[in-house]
């Protein structure tokens, strides 16, 4: 069953008495009139106070036309024939059920009312009056109809512009929360790009330390020392990532690019892999920051697999660039007979394949010759995609 009351916007106290602000003047000046008339005629007296009741009691009902707008606006409507101070009450009702626009309710009501006001202005009689009063009221009518069409139009499009402001709202705090997760998602991938850096560095020194028996002690010590330097760096880069999580303004510790590949390789060589680097990128101070960013993790990750996958294997490492042909990152170390597997095989791959995407690049790796290849080439400039600034 339908409800009257749907879609109808509530009305704030100042809304209703305007209502019956309009209802009331007309019964106010109305009033006046049956005064003087009175005075004239005290035998009308009757008439007067039946005409002033009928309009108090469609007063009354108006208070329940929005719930029952049809049964209002037709109880109303028949009290005009008979009183009119009823009239007020009975137009605050008529347009009331116009607001609604369901014409197979506002048409039968209309007709009743005209027929009302024809009775009301023949009471006395036909003449001149009468059909002064009966066009008047026909031209009143025909107002009320199109007035309340108007507020319902009103009320249509402020509530579409309220929907449009909420839909806007919920979009907003939509690219809002993706947003978020984006950055939650980069820094993610820095810290698994720093720990499993350090971490497998670790491993590596560690594993010199447990499996060499022929260590002098100030090459132990040596390895102790570089052990504790990798932790103490893995906790300082590990902090720099979290930093990018304040939102209190403080500056960020800079975050590594291309002008740092030369401190990453000689790191991994003192830990004791073996690389072998060919450099030919031109213009690398043209670089920005943000693609050199992007290089940087993608180096430190590929070393990273290639102890993983392939302990001990040399690491031959390729970079070819420059301003308007973009960058290119070729990383190859031979295939382990019998590459380890376990939590988080071929995540690192996942995660090149990610960063390289971030970065509107392209990335491939294939197995040739005996050797494991991964093709990275970046544009020089930064992508649009990566929108998270340098904050790494």
């Amino acid at each position: 069953m339908h409800d009257p009351t749907e879609n109808q916007p509530p009305l704030d106290r100042r809304a209703v008495a305007l209502r019956y602000l309009c209802a009331v003047t007309p019964m106010l000046f109305d009033a006046v009139i049956l005064v003087v008339a009175v005075r004239r005629a005290p035998d009308r007296l009757g008439l007067v106070l039946l005409n002033a009741g009928l309009g108090l009691a469609g007063l009354v009902l108006m208070w329940w036309r929005r719930r029952w707008p049809v049964p209002i606006a037709t109880a109303t409507a028949l009290l005009t024939s008979f009183s009119t101070m009823a009239a007020g009450p009975a137009q605050v009702a008529y347009v009331s059920l116009v607001t609604h626009r369901r014409w197979r309710q506002i048409v039968p009501v209309a007709i009743l009312s005209w027929v009302c006001l024809l009775a009301r202005s023949s009471f006395f009689g036909v003449d001149q009056a009468t059909y002064v009063s009966t066009a008047a009221g026909t031209v009143l009518l025909g107002g009320l109809t199109v007035f309340g069409l108007y507020l319902r139009g009103r009320r249509d499009l402020a509530a579409s512009e309220r929907e449009a402001a909420l839909a806007a709202e919920r979009e907003q705090l939509q690219r809002i929360e993706q947003a978020r997760l984006a950055e939650r998602v980069q820094i993610a991938q820095e810290m698994h790009d720093v720990l499993a850096h350090r971490i497998s560095l670790l491993s590596m020194l560690a594993g010199g330390l447990a499996y060499r028996r022929n260590l002098t002690a100030e090459e132990t010590r040596e390895a102790a020392l570089a052990i504790q330097e990798n932790a103490h760096q893995s906790l300082n880069e590990l902090r720099a990532v979290l930093g990018t999580l304040r939102d209190d303004g403080a500056a960020e510790a800079p975050q590594p690019n291309l002008s740092h590949l030369d401190g990453l390789f000689d790191e991994v060589r003192a830990a004791g892999q073996r690389i072998e680097v060919r450099d030919t990128v031109d213009g690398r101070d043209l670089l920005p920051t943000q693609t050199g960013r992007h290089a940087y993790r993608i180096v430190q990750e590929a070393l990273t697999n290639a102890r993983k996958h392939a302990p001990g294997a040399g690491v031959s490492v390729e970079l070819d660039g420059r301003p308007g042909e973009g960058l290119r990152i070729r990383v190859s170390n031979p295939v382990a007979a019998r590459a380890p597997t376990g939590p988080g095989a071929r995540l690192g791959l996942v995660g090149l394949a990610e960063r390289t995407r971030m970065a509107g690049g392209s990335l491939g790796h294939a197995v040739r010759d005996g050797h494991f290849v991964l093709d990275v080439r970046l544009p020089w400039e930064a992508s649009h995609r990566d929108s998270t600034g340098d904050r790494g």
